[in-house]
């Protein structure tokens, strides 16, 4: 089996993420990683916490704490949202680590040696007050195109437009509130993507035809507007500092690198801290999943991210990778996701609009948004979250399609048969039916994961759990019982291992709920990881004579009552 390493873009260390964020790279990720693992890969999936740059220092600033010691409780928060949504990473690390430092340290020296990195002078704005030069995120003012007070040296929040620090009128410091500024000459490190551009387009077209729509046409778009030098160190007191031994002028003035330059190289990081933590008598060799004389030339490497992230992981860092003149991995298929909005507008961080996933967690356990997010997932545009939307889904597919389903055919058969599954007559050609359908559905659904296209894959769970209920309303037990008790039998035992096929195919979408469903049957030789075509097509895994348990309600619904409530939370339609 293929060995498989799988990252998603690392999350935002100044606070807790949206559904969007969400949906956009974790989850997918983890979707992608746990069916992988059940079909018997080798499977690595890594994240961390990205935790420099502008936004992290004023973040703690506003929260009055050092900046280390809030990167660490965020992290932890944030760590404790992914574990309530079931996100089952191999290792969630801190791109503040040591080991990200040292990896990333050793690529700018290598880039350095092989003329890919050069010091230039720069005009910057230099804050009087506060000592310092800002970079410009520090800087705020009015912005000059829409008049918002709040505008940042770098973007305009409200209007998006791309701003320059000296585009904004009565700037001042974001640190002290000082307009006490003046544009003073400093050095900073350049990485000359220019001189890269030819291999980078190489490496493209080499593997690019293979990605989703959007992230070639993203990638490509960059490389005809031109890639253009870009500086990647920073005047901040948190970051990974520019190494002394190589720049010790610049490592004097306290530059750091650039939040874009460190973040990617952060997976690699996490790695070496995954492979650090191994336990007594444990090895694991972090390099065989990316240094390729290691290993890492038999892993297939696939990127999970929201369509912001795609020029920095598809051009940005394969040009670092690639100027390091070493064979480091390089993404093979980059999964690229459109925007999840909330009613039509954008979810926003800043101003706390849509929901956010600590608070989804508060309102309904972590399957119901998992199932309904993946079955909406923003793929091949964007879409729009509406509470309507969403209890519609819920109801229809998780409490009608397969809860009622799970919980009718359980409780029928205990009250009719006990608390063992029945044995009755042999299957007929209901059930040959009934298999064949099931075998085709399962087959598509396999097919959809590979290819990694979540909303079909979703519709195609969705037709197994349908394809139970179109079986159950054409035998009719609860009709069939009143003058064949056998016929009955073996309606209910066929439907039980239809329970226990949803249970073991489902769990990459609904990992709790998949366990109950699986828990319901004392088999004590339940090992299967799938369900084979044979299997799916005999639908016998579930023998006669089993005792079963009847689990609690898998899925309540979503009331007129909770989505009036919701709405008045969180706000509706506008």
């Amino acid at each position: 089996m293929a060995r498989h390493l799988i990252t998603s873009a690392l999350p935002y260390i100044n606070g807790i993420k949206h559904l969007g964020n969400m949906v956009g790279s974790m989850l997918p990720a983890d979707v992608y990683a746990r069916y992988l693992r059940q079909r018997g890969h080798e499977v690595l999936y890594i994240c961390a916490t990205d935790e420099h740059g502008t936004p992290a220092e004023l973040a703690a600033k506003e929260a009055g704490l050092p900046v280390d010691e809030f990167c660490a409780g965020q992290h932890d928060a944030q760590k404790a949202v992914y574990d309530g949504f079931g996100l089952e990473f191999d290792y969630f690390g801190r791109s503040s680590s040591e080991q990200n430092i040292e990896i990333t340290q050793h690529f700018a020296r290598r880039l350095k040696e092989n003329g890919f990195i050069e010091e230039r002078a720069i005009r910057q704005v230099f804050s009087l007050a506060d000592d310092r030069f800002l970079p410009d995120r520090y800087i705020v003012g009015t912005c000059p195109h829409c008049g918002y007070d709040k505008a940042r040296g770098d973007q305009c929040e409200n209007c998006t437009r791309v701003l320059d620090p000296t585009d904004l009128i009565e700037p001042r410091s974001a640190i002290s509130g000082s307009a006490d500024l003046e544009i003073r000459e400093t050095k900073h490190l350049f990485l000359l993507q220019s001189k890269l551009a030819g291999e980078v387009e190489a490496w493209i077209d080499a593997c690019g035809d293979t990605w989703p729509t959007l992230a070639s046409s993203i990638a490509r778009k960059w490389l005809t507007e031109g890639l253009h030098d870009r500086s990647i160190t920073r005047d901040l007191d948190w970051g990974v500092p520019v190494p002394a031994d190589t720049w010790p002028e610049l490592a004097a003035e306290g530059k750091v690198f650039y939040v874009w330059f460190d973040a990617p190289i952060e997976y690699i990081g996490a790695t070496k801290e995954w492979a650090d933590r191994a336990g007594a008598g444990e090895v694991r060799d972090w390099k065989s999943w990316w240094y390729e004389p290691a290993g890492a030339d038999n892993v297939r490497y696939t990127e999970f991210m929201a369509k912001d992230n795609v020029p920095f992981h598809t051009v940005m860092f394969p040009a670092t990778q690639l100027g390091t003149r070493e064979p480091w991995k390089k993404v093979d298929y980059v999964k690229a996701f459109n925007w999840l909005t909330y009613y039509g507008g954008k979810f926003s961080t800043s101003q706390r609009r849509g929901v956010f996933t600590d608070a989804a967690l508060e309102l309904l356990p972590a399957d119901y948004w998992r199932y309904f997010l993946m079955a909406n997932a923003p793929e091949s545009d964007d879409t729009s979250f509406s509470w309507e939307l969403f209890s519609s889904v819920v109801n229809k597919d998780l409490a009608d399609t397969l809860g009622n389903f799970v919980n009718r055919v359980l409780s029928f058969s205990r009250k009719r048969f006990g608390d063992t599954v029945p044995a009755g007559a042999e299957a007929g050609e209901a059930e040959r039916k009934l298999g064949g359908e099931i075998a085709g559905l399962l087959a598509e659904y396999e097919r959809h994961m590979e290819d990694l296209q979540f909303r079909k894959a979703a519709q195609a769970l969705r037709a197994l759990w349908s394809a139970g209920n179109s079986y159950l309303e054409e035998k009719a037990p609860w009709l069939e019982i009143k003058t064949d008790q056998d016929a009955a039998a073996l309606t209910l035992r066929t439907a039980m291992n239809l329970i226990h096929l949803y249970a073991v195919v489902s769990e990459p979408f609904i990992p709790a709920s998949a366990k109950a469903m699986r828990a319901a049957f004392a088999l004590a030789d339940d090992t299967a990881a799938w369900v084979t075509a044979e299997e799916a097509a005999a639908l016998a895994a579930v023998p006669a004579g089993t005792a079963f348990t009847v689990p609690p309600v898998l899925f309540a619904k979503i009331t007129e009552d909770d989505l009036a409530a919701y709405r008045e939370r969180f706000g509706g339609e506008e």
